[in-house]
């Protein structure tokens, strides 16, 4: 028996429905292909850049008479001041931050102690106008009082490297005492061992890992 075939309108309805699911499937496709080349070919934005690729404009704070401070005293960390060496904000992380002032009362403020040493390696890249010659004081946050935003003269604090406290960089870093006894009681918490000012070179911050600094 002859199987019935379709009426006009029965294929042409069919048709139709074709048409459409294939419209359909083009569209999908073409979003698709558009969605994934626009994220192939996505540049980042200036916040995506890695910080070595970027120069962040980090100047020096002028010394301001108002504050009631001596012109090398260590100062409170304005919210606006950016660290040279990386570009972050050291006031969002205040138990680490640490500070450089200039024989003329400007001040530098870093995210870390880390930073801090690495200025101090190669202070013509970060600050191109002054010389290690103008560096009057430095100071570095005490890590027993993190919360209450006590400073240490640099030279004197002492530093444990190696243990496993991140700085804001999420990377080791040299979290600073005022006492060797209470940095050799972190170290025996937390790893790590002693080391004065005198001893961290560029050989102790090579082994902090990779940094993320910009370039002038």
């Amino acid at each position: 028996m002859q199987a019935p075939q379709p009426s006009a309108s029965t294929t042409t309805a069919s048709l139709r429905r074709r048409s459409a699911l294939g419209a359909l499937v083009f569209i999908a496709v073409g979003a698709c292909g558009a969605w994934g080349w626009r994220q192939f070919d996505a540049k980042p934005s200036s916040q995506e850049l890695p910080l070595d690729d970027v120069c962040i404009d980090a100047p020096s704070v002028p010394y301001d008479p108002a504050s009631g401070l001596a012109l090398t005293d260590a100062r409170p960390v304005p919210a606006q001041a950016r660290c040279p060496v990386c570009g972050m904000y050291p006031a969002r992380a205040p138990q680490w931050a640490a500070q450089l002032i200039f024989t003329d009362g400007a001040a530098h403020f870093f995210d870390s102690p880390l930073s801090l040493f690495l200025f101090l390696q190669d202070v013509a890249r970060y600050s191109p106008a002054r010389t290690s010659q103008d560096i009057a004081r430095m100071y570095v946050s005490d890590s027993a009082q993190p919360d209450a935003g006590r400073w240490l003269e640099a030279t004197s604090a002492w530093y444990v490297h190696g243990s496993d406290a991140k700085g804001p960089m999420r990377t080791g870093n040299l979290p600073a005492w005022s006492t060797q006894a209470a940095a050799a009681d972190f170290a025996r918490r937390r790893g790590g061992v002693v080391l004065t000012f005198a001893q961290i070179d560029a050989r102790v911050l090579a082994s902090l890992g990779p940094l993320n600094r910009h370039e002038h």
